[in-house]
């Protein structure tokens, strides 16, 4: 058994008990769970975490070869059009090396900054022109042995592409460039799916569509036909949705629909969806992500960054759909902030204040069964035992109280960061060390031609 204590933490909620933030905290913890969970205790000789401690956070949107972006798209503006070319030309330099590389580095950036689990929106499954791999999933198992060094738990979101665009008159052939995300059809994407492990402590495989823009409307039926069984435990479904007007237009003019239509005309709306990024929807929209329970995954440092729009959190949380947040293309790994964002974004769409309550955005930051981890993201006995120390006193925090610590804190306050059981932050330091430099060294050898 090992034993933490903290000054504040934010516990669950319990029977006649609202949970919240509690003072003077003991948790013990064995075999990765937590056993016990106690207020206004004493020290008593656990390791003291400093701050506030909460749930571990979840990433719930990631391309983690994105991050080699990171600074590189800005000049001249552009649009997210011009964006996806440089992007383009990162995804048709990785190989399983470089990719676990660059993908361990960023995992572990991500764990500086809280984050115990991530959704991993994969689809550079092959080789450069399109040939597969001699195993097939060798990027997959790439990013799973990166969380694995990183010491994130994965949820690995295979992605199915099949077409290279939408237009008016339908779906266009894959382009060069896009032949190594493609599979050929639902069926043969299944098969490779298949193969890969599953039922893994610390990873799991769930599934995504890239978006309806990849997956031609026959494709989205026969989806709902096979993606429950080449998932395991997690039972999880992402897509990109709405993310651009132009995608929303294409829809309209070749289906007669919005996206998020198309996606209901196929059976696949539910608990077990994530609509990611979801910005710009229609009240039909809403109602059908509502009244299906479906998730709305916003990535609100991203979607500013691309320029995309702001997307409607507080219409989708009355209409049923829970929201849970992600960093997507990394322009910034900081979940907190992309917490923080999904209010002030709101402010400025709406002129009020205080649109999103601190609960629920909390929530949204900790909203790991979106990802198919029901058993996390939460200080509660019984659940795996993340822990996050977020100090409350660095010159963005000194003075904050502890149960408005999202209004101000970033991912350089965080201080240590514990994953069942684990710990692989320590004081700010990644148990594999200088993160700066594994970054540095995955990124600079794609951009040595440039």
């Amino acid at each position: 058994m090992t034993a933490y204590w903290a000054q504040h933490a934010y516990l669950a909620p319990k029977p006649f008990w609202p949970g919240g933030f509690a003072q003077r905290v003991r948790f013990e913890i064995e075999n990765g769970v937590f056993t016990a969970i106690e207020e206004g205790m004493p020290q008593g000789g656990a390791h003291v975490l400093p701050g506030v401690v909460l749930p571990g956070l979840a990433n719930c949107h990631s391309h983690a070869f994105h991050r080699a972006l990171r600074g590189r798209t800005h000049a001249g503006g552009g649009t997210f059009w011009t964006w996806r070319e440089a992007m383009y030309a990162v995804a048709a330099q990785l190989d399983p090396d470089n990719y676990l590389a660059l993908a361990r580095a960023t995992y572990a950036e991500m764990a500086l900054a809280g984050v115990t689990s991530v959704g991993e929106f994969h689809y550079v499954h092959h080789q450069p022109g399109g040939a597969p791999y001699d195993d097939p999933n060798a990027m997959g198992h790439a990013l799973i042995q990166a969380a694995e060094d990183a010491g994130i738990r994965l949820t690995l979101l295979d992605t199915c592409y099949l077409s290279g665009g939408l237009g008016a008159d339908g779906h266009l052939p894959l382009a060069p460039e896009q032949l190594r995300f493609g599979d050929g059809d639902v069926m043969r994407w299944a098969d490779r799916v298949s193969r890969l492990e599953t039922d893994h402590f610390n990873h799991r495989i769930g599934t995504a569509l890239h978006s309806v823009r990849a997956v031609p409307r026959d494709q989205l039926r026969a989806m709902n036909q096979a993606w429950h069984h080449v998932t395991d435990g997690s039972h999880v479904l992402h897509a990109h949705v709405s993310e651009q007007p132009a995608e929303n237009q294409a829809c309209q003019e070749f289906y007669g629909m919005t996206p998020v239509e198309l996606l209901a005309d196929a059976g696949l709306l539910g608990p077990s969806f994530s609509a990611v990024h979801a910005t710009h929807l229609t009240a039909n929209d809403i109602s059908l992500l509502g009244d299906s329970h479906s998730t709305a995954c916003f990535c609100p440092t991203t979607e500013r960054d691309l320029a995309d729009g702001i997307g409607p959190a507080r219409a989708l949380l009355d209409a049923g759909a829970p929201l849970s947040l992600g960093s997507d293309q990394h322009a910034v790994i900081d979940l907190l902030e992309e917490a923080r964002a999904l209010e002030m974004h709101e402010r400025l769409a709406t002129l009020q204040r205080g649109r999103i309550t601190q609960d629920e955005l909390l929530a949204a930051t900790t909203a790991h069964e979106s990802i198919g981890w029901s058993d996390c993201g939460t200080l509660a006995v019984g659940a795996r035992a993340d822990l996050v120390a977020v100090s409350l006193s660095s010159v963005r925090t000194a003075g904050v109280p502890a149960d408005f610590v999202l209004t101000a804190a970033t991912a350089g306050d965080v201080t240590d960061v514990i994953r069942d059981g684990h710990v692989v932050v320590a004081d700010r330091q990644h148990r594999l060390g200088d993160v700066s430099r594994l970054l540095a060294d995955a990124i600079e050898p794609f951009w040595v031609n440039a």
